[in-house]
């Protein structure tokens, strides 16, 4: 029986920063396994690959269960942020700019050099067509990297027999 190469597809349909590592981590830690790669941007995944997105993703606090006070060094235990205290002017940028910090002292590149280094270590990238076509988007507002814009018929063709993973 051959070796056959195995394959994974990752889905972005999310544009938030938070949203932005987990496919990024793992077909990074995937392409290190020999594990063939490939990322298809949907609705405001597309972001994560639109020049003008691309690095000025951010993440709120408004409706973020997740987002731990203690996570920012405040000694309230597991506490989420209160949707009031989210919703102040400037919580939004102040969140991004806070996780900013905590990718980069993990050692986590930002979206567009760790999207590059997917790129270059063979990772194919995807744009979904009815997504740049909802928002009047073109393969010239795209960063390079992406090797087209296809359907979603093309992409479960393309990645037919791949684990594929929707974030």
């Amino acid at each position: 029986m051959a070796d056959e190469t195995r394959k994974i597809a990752f889905i972005c349909s999310k544009g938030d920063l938070d949203m932005a590592y987990p496919a990024l981590v793992m077909g990074w830690a995937a392409l290190g396994n020999g594990i063939d790669v490939t990322i298809f941007f949907t609705f405001w995944g597309l972001d994560l690959v639109t020049k003008k997105r691309q690095d000025h993703l951010e993440i709120s606090p408004i409706g973020n269960t997740s987002m731990k006070m203690s996570m920012m060094g405040l000694p309230t235990g597991n506490l989420g942020i209160p949707n009031w205290m989210a919703a102040l002017p400037g919580m939004t940028a102040f969140t991004t700019w806070f996780m900013k910090k905590k990718i980069a002292e993990v050692g986590a590149p930002p979206v567009s050099e760790y999207l590059q280094m997917l790129v270059d270590g063979g990772a194919k990238l995807y744009g979904c067509k009815m997504t740049v076509d909802m928002m009047g988007l073109t393969k010239d507002d795209l960063v390079d990297g992406v090797i087209d814009i296809v359907t979603a018929s093309d992409f479960m063709d393309m990645t037919e027999g791949a684990q594929i993973v929707f974030i």
